[in-house]
């Protein structure tokens, strides 16, 4: 089974995310900021995908993914970006980072579905 890793601060999110993704077969996995995220990531190689959040503490979305993305393994690992910003300087660096894709917050459940099977399925 695939595993997602959701990473996001707000416990009300993440079983948003989960009861979005219920339903596509993955194993959902979970991180409450970005030093969680980076480090399950490092050492969990079964995780195919990451739903991540821009602000949270500790290190945000962005410091993730760019730590992430350093190691050249996690080259193809897909990663959504799903938070309440919408700037297009700040989704432009998350691209230039190696995000796939951007999803705003409040998201609909069936977006957020499409987003996850395009992305990883």
């Amino acid at each position: 089974m695939k595993r997602l890793l959701v990473v996001d601060d707000s416990p009300t999110v993440r079983r948003q995310v989960r009861e979005a993704l219920r339903e596509t077969g993955f194993e959902i996995v979970e991180a409450p900021d970005g030093v969680d995220g980076a480090a399950q990531i490092e050492e969990d190689r079964r995780i195919a995908m990451v739903i991540c959040d821009v602000n949270m503490p500790r290190m945000n979305g962005l410091q993730m993914l760019e730590k992430v993305m350093l190691d050249p393994t996690n080259a193809a690992l897909p990663v959504l970006m799903l938070t309440t910003e919408g700037q297009s300087e700040m989704m432009d660096r998350a691209k230039a980072l190696g995000a796939k894709g951007w999803l705003i917050k409040p998201f609909k459940a069936a977006l957020l579905v499409a987003a996850v099977t395009k992305l990883a399925l």
